[in-house]
């Protein structure tokens, strides 16, 4: 089942890029239950890598340690997954629960994760998902806004602004999956 949202996705270079735009976001006044973000955990010989859950709270230590306590502190969801074919990602936001959706219904197929299955249940195109599992798998990272299509149009704009190096929007649009505009 196809959920469809209007989204915005944007990606980034480097976890600071992603911040930043993130930070400006918030202080947009975007809704951060509408933001998810997704990044490759880096597991490194020299960054002790750990998680642990405390509550409502997940923290992460390693080289991206504050930057994902911080993200989670601000999104509504977190996850560690290992996605067979993109590796171990780190998530924040409500694509945490389309994930779970998409494994939950079988909905990965025709090639693509289970992060992309979750893209696919709210109506994001197949060849769209490619691009974006491409850029993770390439240790990037991809920040997703939902909401009608004047927040996701406010959104683009603020991506664009923070150094995406594409931001690109999906349309909902009745009986028909979204399209890249």
């Amino acid at each position: 089942m196809t959920l469809k949202h209007n989204s915005v996705v944007g990606i980034f270079a480097n976890h600071q890029d992603a911040e930043n735009a993130v930070k400006e976001l918030q202080k947009s006044g975007c809704d951060m239950k509408k933001l998810s973000v997704v990044g490759k955990d880096y597991h490194t010989e020299e960054n002790v890598i750990g998680y642990y859950n405390t509550g409502d709270r997940m923290a992460s230590w390693g080289k991206f340690g504050l930057f994902w306590g911080w993200m989670w502190g601000i999104l509504f969801g977190s996850a560690f997954l290992f996605i067979p074919g993109v590796g171990p990602v780190m998530i924040g936001g409500p694509l945490v629960s389309w994930i779970i959706g998409a494994l939950g219904t079988a909905a990965v197929v025709g090639g693509i994760s289970a992060l992309g299955g979750a893209l696919a249940s709210i109506g994001i195109p197949h060849d769209s998902i490619l691009q974006y599992e491409t850029a993770l798998k390439a240790n990037k990272f991809i920040l997703i806004v939902n909401g009608t299509m004047d927040e996701v149009d406010k959104a683009k704009g603020i991506l664009t602004q923070n150094k995406a190096e594409e931001a690109n929007v999906h349309k909902e649009v009745a009986g028909v999956h979204p399209e890249p505009a």
